[in-house]
């Protein structure tokens, strides 16, 4: 590796390291989308009915969508307060690729955010009365769709970043992106449900989250710049 490849990986390495920290010490927003997460599955089963069947075949669809939405509602943490604060112009002035630091922030963004939907998703399982082999489809299929989520979130930011009060508009921005995730996803749970064979949705699904990570650091960089400027 030359000189300039080694200073770009200690400077994706230091910004996860730093947006880890800052994740931590701030727990209660770190929190917020466990618990919202848990909440909407939670409340499902008390306000319409606890019949197995009906939780059974409606439970990975709102799983799904609460993961989906979860995810939604810690989106403005990847680049909002380092915009406030001018670190973000600090980015975009980096002779490091722009597209590798943003990398970086969205992998604090999902582990952060995916990683603890993904370690609770089989106890709401549970809940929802999926059987054994199900909830590990769900578990497999949060594990290969929740990058996306966090990928094409990061693009929506990039755009919206420089707007005050863009919570609609991010909405609208990325929600029909992530529709292929939600059928993909919650299709894997549901073939698992009938006997049928997961791995087409799964595999479409991993199709997906790898076509996010070629694009979407490359779009997000170019938002960010357009934002900034």
């Amino acid at each position: 590796m030359n000189d300039q490849t080694v200073s770009t990986m200690s400077a994706m390495k230091a910004l996860l390291r730093r947006d880890l920290m800052i994740a931590l010490r701030e727990r209660g927003d770190m929190l917020q989308p466990v618990l919202f997460f848990i909440i909407v599955v939670s409340l499902f089963p008390l306000s319409v009915t606890p019949d197995k069947t009906l939780l059974m075949q409606a439970g990975p669809g709102i799983i799904w969508v609460a993961a989906l939405l979860a995810t939604l509602l810690a989106l403005d943490g990847i680049f909002r307060p380092d915009h406030e604060d001018g670190t973000l112009e600090q980015l975009v002035l980096s002779p490091h690729p722009l597209s590798l630091l943003v990398l970086a922030k969205t992998l604090a963004h999902w582990l952060v955010t995916g990683l603890p939907l993904i370690l609770i998703s089989p106890l709401l399982g549970v809940l929802m009365q999926l059987s054994g082999d199900a909830i590990i489809v769900l578990s497999c299929a949060l594990i290969l769709g929740t990058p996306a989520l966090s990928l094409i979130g990061a693009v929506g930011v990039g755009l919206t970043v420089g707007i005050r009060k863009s919570g609609v508009l991010l909405s609208l921005v990325i929600l029909p992106l992530y529709v292929p995730v939600l059928i993909f996803g919650a299709g894997a749970v549901q073939a698992t449900m009938v006997t049928l064979d997961p791995q087409p949705h799964l595999l479409l699904l991993a199709s997906f989250s790898l076509f996010s990570l070629a694009v979407c650091p490359l779009a997000s960089a170019t938002a960010l710049k357009i934002s900034v400027n």
